[in-house]
């Protein structure tokens, strides 16, 4: 009983999130949804979804008991300083672009593996940006609650890339799975990539601001 008054918080909230990521996407749900709301309003309904279960998630590792595994020292904060720039850029340079490799693309049947942008280098960003995320946040946080959180997400990143490339595989066909997969790997500059570059690096910025405001931690060291 007192295991589940410390820790039940932080159990429910996992137990929430993995509920609200396997059901959605079942494809009976899924059928029955994208239908009512279109595709674009689904993919933003979940995207809305799984942040503000991600925030219980970390909200509720802050309130469990502490049990240290490593101890902090002030570099360590510089992980996530440095290492969420880089997701908040790849999100920003892939969210909504055609990608018929993974989720989370828009008008897919527009998807070209000649030029695929920066989803012909990384297949999976959103998983890239959770492994980023996931990653760089354990660095600087070793008590026991928290390394949970981030080493299962960083190894639900890794684990999810095999598990959707081994489904949409199987979805289509070995011929077009190896057409589209075998992607270009270039990159050049445009208008759009500049402007969502810059709009990363404003992402980047806000999520600094309100960290400390919303999760109660400052990043600074």
């Amino acid at each position: 009983m007192q295991i589940l008054s410390e820790w039940g918080e932080f159990i429910a909230a996992f137990v929430v999130f993995f509920l609200s990521h396997s059901i959605p996407t079942r494809p009976s749900v899924k059928s029955r949804i994208v239908p009512l709301i279109g595709p674009t309003g689904f993919t933003l309904a979940y995207s809305t979804l799984s942040t503000a279960v991600l925030t219980w998630i970390i909200v509720a590792a802050g309130r469990a008991p502490y049990i240290e595994v490593w101890g902090w020292e002030a570099w360590q904060n510089y992980a996530p300083i440095l290492f969420m720039y880089l997701a908040a850029l790849v999100f920003s340079m892939t969210f909504g672009q055609p990608n018929a490799l993974s989720f989370g693309g828009w008008n897919n049947e527009r998807f070209d593996p000649e030029n695929p942008g920066l989803v012909g280098w990384l297949h999976h960003p959103l998983l890239v940006v959770l492994l980023l995320w996931s990653t760089a946040h354990l660095v600087p946080n070793g008590d026991l609650a928290h390394v949970i959180v981030f080493g299962l997400f960083a190894g639900f990143s890794l684990l999810g890339m095999k598990i959707i490339n081994r489904r949409k595989r199987r979805i289509l066909g070995d011929a077009q799975w190896k057409k589209l997969s075998n992607t270009t790997r270039k990159i050049t500059f445009t208008r759009q990539g500049i402007i969502r570059f810059l709009l990363g690096s404003v992402i980047y910025t806000s999520l600094f601001l309100v960290h400390n405001p919303i999760i109660g931690i400052s990043p600074l060291p």
